[in-house]
């Protein structure tokens, strides 16, 4: 009887552990059960104290724009509703003119690259609600003149102006050509590597707009084969300038818009170079332009005189490695100018006159500015996030324009980002960390006080609470060569330090790049949770040239990228194997993209080390990637040949001792399913053994309909079993 009643408890006890556990799947992750609501196209306006943001109502299907009072958090008005135009089936995005009373609307969006799309554009009259066309055709980057009279747009290469008064269209450009000449946005290296696509700006009068124009005829094309539904497949045709090749030769243009005229500006005696930003100032003659060698490390900032076509360079930066194009630079009403630069070894933010003078280093410290925010310039303070707090945290802060009169402004551990008010009165904080959910608060600038909580997550917070996970436990490592690195890990809820447990390491190690930061989960540690429950340790290192631990730690793998990213990862894996509860024999690793390129090298060059390895969409040569990325860390094959091929996974084949899965998408215009053709092709002819997955038409994100699920379950199950 004792002993029944001895099982009858242990049944029971088991029982309510399986019932306190809920098991996350793979369907939950991929089918949205974890998504976190937010705030949707915030917009903070710029004419009154209020913002918007972009809602949908699942009751009739329709999208509004909500407008909102800083002061109150009331909703003002519904400044539009699309269950009242339905010519309008969806708003993909939205900008304001200048005014604030007439709205761009962005519809029927459809992707070419990253950031590139065309879409059908609306524009809606706030006063009498009344919706318009300017063009029936599907456009890129339109913008509002100054005046919100007239718009710019660009059109299969070429650049327009529709004057919205006497609806008179005028073509700026002519010479547009697909895969030859583009005018106003940018070639498919620029949007990738510089993140911009409109490569034009209208002046503070709406006189003038500057524009780049990218000849491409030299540049190698590239040809994906896209299968579709069709009985034969058609092929995409690019120009894509891999490493060492030919580049597009920009070159900068002013149009006037009352003459018509448009001519060339000449920036001076440069050779194979950038224009990675150009920006007016507040004067309407005044154009900076951002010139860059073709190695990154030396950028002119010159200001352009739009009255006589003369420039001249009022800032210079120099790197031993790399310079970082930012959208930091910020005029103030005398055109003197707010500048980030990592100059001093850390990014901090500098005050230069309008001659290019340095007034004031802003902020100091052996720690990172990670955003500009504003300036108020009636209370004389700038506010800015950064990692003060420890690296993997980011807080808001405010300080005078003199340096002084700090303030910390976010109180919570985690990461805040903020959305200021016009009047800098409030920001919207948003907030979030491994434990908690985002929330939006709204908050008082000068104190950083919280007024009024907007909105929070905590449903989400309590429905992973029923599956009693373990968080993420943030620590640094050190490794034997004396390296301290950020890491994560994730145990199983039931975690018995007596017990060995396999050891499974993600990562990404790209230059300047975070995965140990402090914030709410996306969906692959929710991937990472289910693995810690099904018996499986997770742990995440950010090894040297990662990003916001300062300029040494970021660019110490300049010109050898995967030797000290390889070597610390491999290294933290040692140190792991260690713990009295890894079993080092049990340990593998993954990764995506340039995370795909390190488990790739960590598994053939630490072979003794892993004994599992997964590489999704991975480079495997730098010679297959294209010039500005790779030639900003290494420079040019022809420059650096040795540290081209002495890191590349692809050379190092011969050591595969364990278990390697390959993945990749043929359409991926990004990382080409050349990179791993060309790594098949080595691993059959060295006699190894391995598995891969090839997902057609799909790209770098490998996404679209049941794919990430089919994916998820794919490496799900290769864990299982080759490890």
């Amino acid at each position: 009887m004792r002993k029944i009643t001895f099982v009858l408890l242990l049944w029971l006890a088991s029982s309510v552990s399986v019932v306190a556990q809920q098991k996350i799947t793979l369907d939950e992750i991929w089918g949205g059960a974890f998504r976190t609501k937010g705030m949707d196209e915030l917009n903070a306006m710029k004419n009154t104290n209020q913002y918007t943001v972009l809602n949908f109502d699942k009751t009739t299907r329709s999208f509004q724009i909500d407008l909102y009072d800083f002061d109150t958090l009331e909703k003002v008005s519904t400044l539009l509703d699309t269950k009242n135009h339905p010519e309008i089936k969806s708003i993909d995005n939205y900008t304001f003119d200048s005014k604030e009373q007439k709205i761009l609307l962005a519809t029927n969006s459809n992707p070419i690259f990253r950031h590139s799309f065309t879409s059908n554009y609306f524009i809606y009259d706030i006063a009498s609600k009344k919706i318009s066309k300017f063009t029936e055709k599907a456009i890129q980057e339109p913008s509002f003149s100054p005046d919100g009279t007239k718009i710019a747009y660009a059109f299969e290469n070429n650049l327009f102006v529709v004057d919205l008064v006497s609806n008179q269209e005028t073509q700026i450009t002519t010479d547009g050509e697909k895969n030859a000449i583009i005018n106003g946005i940018t070639d498919w290296v620029y949007e990738e590597e510089f993140a911009f696509v409109k490569a034009y700006d209208w002046n503070a009068d709406g006189s003038k707009i500057a524009y780049i124009r990218f000849d491409e005829l030299q540049v190698p094309e590239f040809s994906m084969d896209l299968y579709t539904q069709d009985l034969y497949p058609t092929q995409s045709v690019f120009k894509y300038p891999k490493a060492g090749e030919k580049n597009a030769i920009v070159s900068l243009h002013l149009y006037n818009v009352t003459s018509g005229d448009s001519k060339p500006v000449n920036l001076g005696n440069y050779q194979d170079f950038y224009i990675p930003r150009i920006k007016w100032t507040n004067d309407a003659n005044l154009l900076s332009v951002q010139v860059l060698n073709r190695h990154q490390n030396n950028l002119d900032l010159h200001f352009l005189d739009a009255a006589d076509n003369t420039s001249k360079i009022i800032l210079n930066e120099k790197d031993t490695a790399y310079i970082d194009v930012t959208d930091n630079l910020t005029f103030l009403k005398d055109n003197s100018f707010i500048w980030t630069s990592e100059k001093d070894g850390f990014n901090h933010i500098y005050h230069y006159d309008k001659t290019g003078k340095l007034k004031k280093q802003i902020t100091k410290g052996t720690w990172e500015v990670t955003n500009y925010y504003g300036f108020d310039e009636k209370s004389g303070m700038i506010y800015y996030q950064s990692v003060e707090n420890g690296s993997i945290n980011r807080d808001v802060y405010a300080i005078k324009i003199d340096g002084k009169s700090k303030v910390r402004l976010s109180t919570k551990t985690g990461t805040n980002s903020a959305t200021f008010s016009p009047n800098f009165q409030y920001f919207i904080n948003a907030y979030s960390s491994a434990t908690v959910a985002p929330t939006y608060t709204l908050n008082l600038s000068k104190t950083g006080t919280q007024v009024k909580t907007i909105a929070s997550n905590e449903g989400v917070e309590q429905k992973l609470a029923k599956y009693d996970v373990s968080p993420k436990e943030f620590f640094v490592v050190t490794t034997e060569k004396g390296h301290q690195l950020n890491a994560w890990m994730i145990k199983p809820k039931n975690f018995d330090a007596t017990k060995k447990y396999p050891l499974f390491m993600y990562q990404y190690s790209g230059p300047g790049s975070q995965q140990v930061n402090n914030d709410w989960n996306g969906a692959d540690d929710y991937w990472f949770m289910m693995l810690a429950q099904q018996g499986y340790i997770v742990a995440c290192v950010d090894g040297r040239g990662t990003g916001f631990k300062g300029a040494a730690f970021k660019k110490c793998t300049q010109k050898e990228l995967g030797k000290y990213e390889v070597e610390d990862q491999i290294d933290a894996a040692k140190v792991f194997g260690k713990y009295n509860y890894v079993d080092a024999a049990r340990i593998g690793i993954f990764g995506w993209s340039y995370g795909g390129f390190m488990s790739s090298n960590c598994l053939f060059q630490g072979a003794d080390v892993f004994k599992t390895a997964i590489a999704v969409a991975p480079v495997t040569s730098w010679r297959y990637y294209d010039s500005i990325y790779t030639e900003r860390y290494m420079q040019t094959p022809q420059e650096n040949a040795s540290g081209y091929d002495n890191n590349s996974p692809i050379n190092h084949v011969s050591k595969l001792k364990g278990n390697f899965l390959l993945v990749h998408g043929t359409a991926d215009d990004n990382v080409h399913v050349q990179n791993t053709m060309k790594m098949v092709e080595a691993l059959v002819q060295a006699n190894k053994q391995f598995d891969w997955a090839i997902y057609p038409d799909k790209n770098h994100g490998i996404y679209g309909g049941k794919t990430r699920l089919q994916l998820y379950t794919k490496m799900t199950n290769f864990i299982k079993e080759k490890l």
